[in-house]
């Protein structure tokens, strides 16, 4: 027999979620296949097959907490598994069922629901599934069995007072309850810290990206041509955040203790919608990386942590983030800090606004507002402030970027 056990999570990570098997017990598997999928604070990883062979037992089932080390099923060879087999309906010939078994692919069930079913001689079509698309849980067997679960019942004449509590059974059928994942408990924990710890305030300004936009449209071929990456707006506004970071330290410190930490080196999350929530893995090194190599390394982080793939230490050690709610639409938003940084810029959606020019002339100018949330315990107004204008100057006059302005 091979163990599967729960691999080495990344530092400071000790517990994880099983959150989906992708086997069940008796499938054959290959080396380096995925098996099951582990679910952390920071991210959803796959533990692979450690050898060829059949499953053939899963020891943690989904939904439950496994410690690094802990083991979660065995391989056998294909050889034992075809023996135990062909003992198995030996064993099953004993008790007589009264009821049809189970199949987990008929009915939607875990391995573990299936076994309770069987064990219990239960028929399945009689249990009211409350999981996700109508699955059977541990939970509506137990119910079952011990009578609480829904039962078909001979209508009874409604009265008229009975019409109420009529509605309140309606609306309680026509919700799910869903466990929240252990990324998204996270996400709430952390966010509800960081507002309770840090003293946040958000200050607000607009930049006009025309000038941005001319220079993406007379150089993009050139740009795709030579680096084989298009030219978006992400590496102009990391490039610009460098820039003001260096000239305002504090903004790229934090707080440890009765401590401030100066960071010098320029590590900046880039803020992911992903479908187990939002992730903030971070782009090493800015200050010594061409807007080329930024974009390209945002691209691929950010694919890799919409398909699950990014690594914890790639989500560890940032010093400053930026997120873009303009992808989705915001006009403004008041971002919340990812502790335990002292800001985070957001981005918003550009959008044609008029604007009063130089001349007097009023003008349609593509505008986007910008936000910058901070912690007033490491950052004063007046910084904060000043950051967010170095950050406007730079944008709208990018030549300052190339010159170090």
């Amino acid at each position: 027999m091979t163990q599967i056990t729960v691999p080495t999570l990344g530092e400071s990570v000790s517990e994880a979620t099983v959150a989906t098997w992708l086997k069940k017990e008796g499938d054959t598997v290959a080396v380096d296949e995925p098996i099951v999928e582990l679910e952390t604070d920071k991210v959803t990883l796959e533990v692979n097959s450690p050898a060829a062979g059949v499953i053939s037992s899963i020891v943690v089932q989904e939904g439950e907490n496994v410690e690094v080390g802990a083991l979660l099923g065995e391989i056998g060879g294909e050889g034992a598994a075809a023996n135990d087999a062909k003992a198995a309906p030996a064993k099953e010939e004993a008790p007589k069922a009264t009821a049809p078994v189970a199949s987990d692919d008929d009915h939607k069930l875990s391995p573990a629901v299936t076994k309770m079913v069987n064990d219990n001689n239960l028929d399945a079509d009689a249990i009211a599934g409350t999981g996700k698309e109508g699955r059977i849980t541990k939970e509506d067997v137990q119910n079952h069995m011990s009578g609480a679960s829904t039962k078909t019942v001979e209508p009874v004449a409604p009265k008229p007072a009975a019409a109420a509590p009529q509605v309140a059974q309606d609306k309680s059928q026509r919700e799910e309850r869903v466990k929240m994942t252990k990324l998204r408990q996270v996400i709430a924990k952390r966010l509800k810290g960081a507002q309770d710890t840090a003293a946040i305030l958000t200050t607000f300004n607009e930049v006009d990206m025309g000038a941005i936009m001319a220079l993406r449209k007379e150089y993009q071929d050139h740009f795709v041509k030579k680096h084989d990456v298009k030219l978006g707006f992400m590496s102009f506004f990391v490039k610009a955040a460098v820039q003001a970071l260096k000239e305002f330290p504090a903004v790229n410190a934090e707080i440890d203790g009765d401590e401030i930490v100066y960071k010098n080196y320029y590590d900046v999350g880039i803020a992911v919608s992903t479908p187990q929530g939002l992730i903030v893995p971070v782009v090493r090194d800015c200050d010594q990386k061409s807007m080329a190599q930024i974009e390209k390394d945002i691209i691929d982080v950010g694919t890799r942590a919409r398909d699950g793939k990014v690594s914890i230490d790639e989500m560890q050690g940032g010093t400053f983030t930026v997120t873009n709610g303009g992808i989705f639409g915001s006009l403004m938003s008041t971002p919340i800090l990812n502790s335990p940084q002292s800001a985070i810029l957001g981005m918003h959606k550009i959008q044609q606004r008029p604007m009063v020019m130089p001349n007097g002339q009023i003008e349609a100018r593509p505008m986007m507002y910008l936000a910058m949330s901070y912690d007033h315990r490491i950052i004063d107004g007046k910084e904060s402030v000043s950051f967010l204008v170095r950050i406007k100057e730079a944008l709208e006059d990018p030549q300052r970027l190339l010159l170090d302005l």
